[in-house]
């Protein structure tokens, strides 16, 4: 789905190869309140912070709970949707809104069926990665 992923720039009509890195809790890395996911975009390093509270509304909205894979899904989906529409390709780290969040988490458990059907997020150890 969405943590692998080829997409093409609004701007330059070039291919983007995006891959999902890891999933990092940004309270003990910035002092956020987030989730950072990051992934690399053909090779470059882009993370999508989420807000903790997205979790919180989740639960209280659908008794629920956001797990990894799904964060990450979520995530790749604002991702291709920011590059599909012109984001500013210089950032390196992108903030979604809680509303986005959960906007995002239903698309993705739409487009799946149920969270076990998301794909295992293993990271490839064996292709070089960039330092963050």
């Amino acid at each position: 789905m969405y943590e692998n992923f080829s997409v093409t720039d609004r701007w330059t009509q070039e291919t983007l190869h995006c891959r999902w890195r890891a999933n990092i809790v940004a309270i003990a890395t910035r002092h956020a309140d987030a989730v950072d996911v990051r992934f690399d975009v053909s090779g470059r390093p882009v993370w999508i912070a989420m807000p903790c509270s997205a979790w919180v509304e989740h639960r209280n909205r659908t008794g629920k709970v956001i797990t990894d894979q799904l964060a990450a899904q979520a995530a790749g989906l604002y991702l291709k949707q920011i590059i599909e529409s012109g984001y500013d390709s210089g950032r390196e780290m992108y903030t979604m809104t809680m509303e986005e969040v959960l906007a995002n988490v239903e698309t993705v458990l739409r487009e799946a069926g149920h969270t076990s059907k998301l794909p295992t997020l293993v990271p490839d150890i064996d292709e070089p990665q960039l330092p963050a």
